[in-house]
């Protein structure tokens, strides 16, 4: 049996890898192990030769480039003049998060693995790849490796991922002592914890700017089925600065009512305040809550009540609760076997944390308040593509939003929560102030100025590449060529005005497909095929680069084969030339997408 001392260190630019790791963390206590959970940036990698057993949780982002918050450690890793044997001593375990729907799926996990083999390392088991287009989500490859996982760790006796029939009569402890406050305190530190930028270095997670809304338009005709909002941003003294393809992250709010069921379901007072203790040394509070804090800022600002749980949230409110008929039913939901309910009860319907609250009440009016960060993940930023470049649009930041919300088997509608947030907001009744900051994208536009780019943006696909246009026409780049599907012109042609202008111009060659405007629909990747000399004459004799975003579904692959059949009629590759011709665009960083579920 291996030693129970046990390091998680993860990477992750949204989260994800953060939330996998600490319910690592969590289910590692529950086995009576000694575990730490940190970020790999602020591990003392030189330490690693030191640490017997290390699960290492990372996302792969861009174009398979790492997380910022591994990236000092992913160079150090890799340095040449480590010796083979550095971590002799180390046994490891990699679990990989990933999108299956872009060319380098998982490449930094697979590429941590090899490298840890190289320096000596011992794999416990081959490298997790999570997939976030799995029907259940990365758990879906997650949950089976961790069952293995602990086998490998504590031996064919381990203390098993189901709770049996049974819930232990006191849970695993709680990582936080909650001190609930009779007074409220004199001084409002939360309203001065958010209220600037850190004056040493431009906003960011901790210190997001408050920017002001200057507007909320629908861009999408009235009869359309999407809501499309076009939302600009006063950025003026801020420090923020962006290129073309860099993104800005939102830190968005549930809403008020939601706020308010929830605190009646749990018998929480929102206008209570607490003070937040770690319950072991060195473990930080959250670094977003000011302390002492309001229930009502907590709900609203902290807790992701509108996320759907995943399998350990049923796990742990099995313990909590002191009802036998839902305790019954958690303990089965959180089970193996009952996988497939949990996923018919909650996957596929997209039922919220605060859903199934509602369906199991005697367990949620008794879930300890200290419990909570336990048992709610928090609310994570959300990304958008920057629309907007700063040589056309000074001290403004705009962002094309579609308002997500979709039918499923539930009466109420799903809603995406940042996008219900924004669209919800009218800066025409009074001040309106958004929490952001802005990141490095995974797109990376050419700096000379004759180097052509092929840009594909279906639907809102297209924001990055209005920034990119905009930037390239305020530097006189030239070879501008923009593939732009919708579904009708007259409905969801997004900045229609703007590239007929810059076509006029010269700066622009625009290539439309409307997919509803005729019997057959047609989409961007027939557009590309009609266009196959043009493509090639650019890729081939001028270097062209090509770029594509959008949703991940069905696009990407069809604009692969488009491509591929270009090279074989226009370039009279073979089919295996063609292939490899459009990896080595890949490799080249020639070819790049930014694409999503």
């Amino acid at each position: 049996m291996l030693s129970p001392q046990l390091l998680v260190l993860f990477g992750s630019q949204t989260g994800t890898a953060q939330d996998v790791s600490e319910r690592l963390g969590r289910e590692a206590r529950r086995r009576q192990l000694c575990c730490r959970v940190q970020a790999l940036d602020s591990y003392p990698v030189v330490n690693l030769i030191n640490e017997p057993l290390v699960i290492f949780v990372c996302a792969t982002t861009g174009q398979g480039d790492p997380p910022d918050n591994m990236k000092g450690f992913w160079k150090f890793i890799f340095r040449r003049n480590l010796p083979s044997t550095s971590l002799c001593q180390m046994d490891f375990a990699v679990l990989g998060l990933g999108d299956s729907s872009y060319a380098k799926f998982n490449f930094v996990a697979k590429k941590l693995h090899r490298r840890l083999l190289q320096l000596g390392g011992s794999a416990l088991l081959p490298v997790c790849l999570g997939d976030d287009q799995h029907e259940l989500g990365p758990d879906a490859t997650i949950d089976p490796w961790l069952r293995d996982l602990w086998e490998k760790v504590l031996g064919p006796h381990a203390v098993p991922l189901d709770l049996g029939v049974t819930a232990p009569a006191v849970p695993w402890p709680s990582r936080f002592t909650l001190q609930l406050l009779q007074e409220a305190p004199r001084k409002c530190s939360e309203e001065l914890s958010v209220a600037g930028t850190d004056p040493q270095g431009p906003p960011s997670e901790l210190q997001p700017f408050l920017a002001p809304m200057v507007t909320n338009q629908r861009v999408t005709g009235p009869s359309h089925f999407q809501d499309v909002r076009l939302i600009e941003f006063d950025i003026s003294g801020s420090g923020i600065s962006f290129a073309a393809g860099d993104v800005v992250l939102i830190q968005p709010e549930n809403a008020a009512s939601r706020v308010q069921q929830f605190c009646q379901l749990l018998g929480l007072d929102p206008d209570q305040h607490f003070m937040l203790q770690p319950q072991e040394p060195g473990v930080p509070c959250p670094e977003r809550l000011p302390q002492p804090c309001s229930v009502r800022r907590l709900v609203s600002q902290y807790l992701d009540i509108s996320s759907v749980p995943r399998r350990s949230f049923f796990e742990l409110l099995a313990c909590l609760s002191p009802h036998e008929l839902e305790r019954e039913k958690l303990l089965e939901l959180s089970s193996a076997r009952g996988q497939e309910e949990l996923c018919e009860y909650c996957t596929r319907p997209r039922r919220t944390i605060l859903e199934v609250l509602c369906d199991f009440p005697h367990t949620a009016s008794a879930v300890p308040p200290a419990y909570l960060f336990d048992l709610i993940p928090p609310i994570r930023p959300r990304a958008f593509s920057i629309a907007s470049s700063l040589l056309a649009h000074p001290e403004r930041l705009q962002i094309l939003v579609a308002v997500v919300q979709y039918r499923t088997r539930l009466k109420e509608p799903r809603r995406g929560l940042c996008s219900s947030w924004l669209a919800s907001l009218d800066p025409g009744q009074g001040p309106v102030q958004v929490p952001l900051w802005v990141r490095s994208g995974g797109l990376k536009f050419p700096e000379t100025r004759d180097t052509p780019v092929i840009l594909v943006g279906p639907g809102t696909g297209v924001a990055p590449f209005r920034a990119a246009i905009q930037e390239r026409v305020a530097r006189g780049q030239i070879g501008n060529v923009l593939f732009f599907g919708c579904r009708q012109r007259d409905q969801d042609f997004y900045w229609e005005a703007e590239w007929k202008e810059l076509q006029e111009r010269g700066c622009l060659t625009l290539i439309t497909a409307f997919s509803r405007e005729q019997e057959q629909k047609v989409y961007v990747q027939h557009r590309i095929r009609e266009q196959g000399p043009l493509v090639w004459e650019l890729l081939e004799r001028r270097g062209a680069h090509f770029y594509l975003a959008g949703n991940a579904k069905y696009m990407p692959a069809g604009v692969s084969d488009a491509l591929t059949s270009i090279f074989q009629e226009e370039g009279g590759l073979s089919s295996p030339e063609a292939a490899a011709y459009l990896a080595r665009l890949q490799r080249t960083l020639r070819f790049q997408t930014e694409t999503w579920a």
